[in-house]
C-alpha cells in the first residue's frame, strides 16, 4: 500500500494525484513504477494510436480538399457551358453583322467566319502535333546521359587502376 493509500479512511479509494493521472493518461500505473517491458510496450502502443489518427487526420484532409475539387469543378463546367453557349450566339452574331455591312450574299458571313474558325483549329492543331512530337516518346534523356558520363568516370578510373 502507498502513502496516499494508507492515508485514507478504509472502504474508500486512494485518489491518484495529478502528477500520476496525468502521466498515466488511461488511469494505468505512473510510469516511474512500470517495468521497461510495459514502458516499450506503453510507448508503441501510443505510437500506433498516434500513427492511426494521422493517418484518420490525413485521410479526412483528402476527402475534404477532394469534395472542394469536385464542387469547383461542377462550378467551372456549368460556367464552360453558358460560356459555349455564349460563344455561339456571338458567332451568329459576327456573321449576321458580316452579311449585312460588308456582303449582299446571305451566306457569305457565315463562310467567312467558317474559315476563320479552321484557320484557328489549324493552327492550334499544328502547335498541338508539334509539342507531341517534342514529347514523345518520355525518355529520360538527361539521366540517360548521366549515367553514361558516370559509367565512363568509372571506366577511365579502373583503368587506371590497372595500369598502376
Amino acid at each position: 500500500m502507498t502513502d496516499a493509500e494508507s492515508s485514507q479512511p478504509s472502504g474508500q479509494p486512494a485518489e491518484p494525484t495529478t502528477q500520476q493521472s496525468e502521466a498515466a493518461g488511461n488511469g494505468a500505473k505512473a510510469p516511474e513504477e512500470m517495468t521497461v517491458g510495459e514502458l516499450v510496450f506503453e510507448v508503441s502502443d501510443r505510437a500506433s494510436v498516434l500513427i492511426r489518427e494521422e493517418i484518420e487526420l490525413a485521410k479526412t484532409e483528402v476527402t475534404e480538399k477532394f469534395n472542394r475539387l469536385l464542387r469547383g469543378s461542377v462550378a467551372g463546367l456549368a460556367a464552360g457551358v453558358f460560356v459555349v453557349l455564349a460563344l455561339m450566339l456571338g458567332m451568329f452574331g459576327v456573321a449576321w453583322l458580316l452579311n449585312d455591312e460588308v456582303f449582299n450574299n446571305f451566306w457569305a458571313g457565315f463562310f467567312v467566319e467558317a474559315a476563320l474558325f479552321l484557320l484557328i483549329g489549324a493552327g492550334a492543331g499544328l502547335f498541338a502535333w508539334r509539342s507531341f512530337k517534342r514529347g514523345a516518346p518520355p525518355t529520360p534523356d538527361m539521366a540517360i546521359e548521366e549515367a553514361k558520363e558516370i559509367k565512363a568516370a568509372f571506366d577511365g578510373q579502373s583503368g587506371q587502376e590497372d595500369e598502376s
